[in-house]
């Protein structure tokens, strides 16, 4: 980890060995991931509960919103950890939040917080407000996953093929298929894979597999794909909208791979997906390919995220928001 984020300091920062402290002295444990789970947050909160359940240690696992866990992550292991939202303990010894960059993510269960003696946030988003009473950041690793790959060893905790099934998912999603990567991304890989997992089946089920009706949904949307090429200083811009309308029969893993479609417009530097889930709410995903930093976008706009893959949710109608968008872009 980088000397930056991994020595005690401000902002309640950690290093490995703190949090480790942290985690072997808990005799109660909440691992909270954040709302529309990805399977960085998901894996990690599994992983990390698996480990916890293997110690005797009491442990919750759960996110706010939706109330069932996505179809694509029902397989993970450690799913039987998952809780339902009202059923998360208001009072806990440790509170852990896993790939979650502020308290907002949280979602409803962000009231947890205050009933925690302790709170450790782990994650790797450079956006990340530091809102734990402990935050153990790593703003170079690619994924959450990795970033608990190195407490588990920390901590002593066997990385079996159960708990690396549950991390090469964040690992293989967050590096969008290992397209994304940085050095060390594919010995980590292999090194998961070695303990016997089917990285191949992992993959094809959580990035690969959709319902018949995210066909016509996809039709739908991509007929309102924009292109804007003098948007982000000439950079370019495409953009989509996703109404209730075409996409309320879905789960958020389908709408949310809708982006992964537009950002290959060649024209554009920078894509963005608009969902629409409220009247006048929507929630927007950003991809940019070189040159523009999205997340500076999305927390101008009141989000967060990475360099090339970030995100905010805007209020509005469609033009507004668009043109709210165009306006941060510059």
């Amino acid at each position: 980890m980088p000397d930056s984020e991994s020595s005690s300091g401000g902002d309640g920062a950690v290093d490995l060995d703190g949090a480790v402290a942290l985690l072997s002295a808990a005799e109660t444990v909440t691992v909270l991931c954040h709302i529309q789970p990805d399977a960085d947050t998901l894996g990690s909160g599994l992983a990390l509960g698996l480990a916890f359940e293997r110690r005797g240690i009491p442990v919750q696992v759960a996110f706010a919103a939706p109330d069932t866990v996505p179809l694509s992550m029902r397989g993970l292991p450690g799913v039987h950890l998952v809780t339902a939202a009202e059923e998360v303990r208001d009072e806990v010894d440790l509170l852990v939040a896993v790939d979650c960059g502020t308290a907002g993510r949280l979602g409803g269960l962000r009231t947890r917080l205050e009933g925690a003696r302790n709170s450790l946030i782990i994650d790797h988003h450079r956006s990340n407000t530091r809102f734990g009473t402990h935050n153990l950041i790593d703003v170079d690793a690619e994924a959450t996953a990795a970033v608990l790959t190195d407490l588990f060893d920390a901590w002593g905790v066997e990385v079996d093929a159960d708990i690396a099934h549950c991390l090469f998912a964040g690992l293989a999603t967050d590096t969008g298929s290992f397209r994304w990567v940085r050095p060390g991304t594919h010995r980590l890989a292999e090194r998961l894979l070695a303990t016997g997992i089917d990285g191949a089946s992992i993959t094809r089920t959580l990035l690969d597999t959709h319902p018949f009706g995210w066909l016509p949904m996809l039709s739908s949307v991509l007929a309102s794909a924009t292109l804007v090429p003098d948007a982000a200083g000439g950079s370019g811009l495409v953009y989509a909208l996703v109404r209730r309308a075409d996409s309320e029969h879905l789960g958020a893993e389908e709408i949310e791979s809708v982006i992964d479609i537009v950002r290959t417009t060649a024209e554009a530097e920078v894509a963005a997906v608009f969902k629409e889930v409220g009247p006048q709410e929507w929630t927007v995903s950003l991809r940019s390919k070189r040159g523009v930093d999205v997340s500076l976008v999305a927390t101008s706009l009141g989000g967060g995220g990475h360099r090339f893959a970030s995100g905010y949710t805007a209020y509005g109608d469609s033009d507004a928001i668009v043109t709210a968008l165009r306006a941060a872009l510059g």
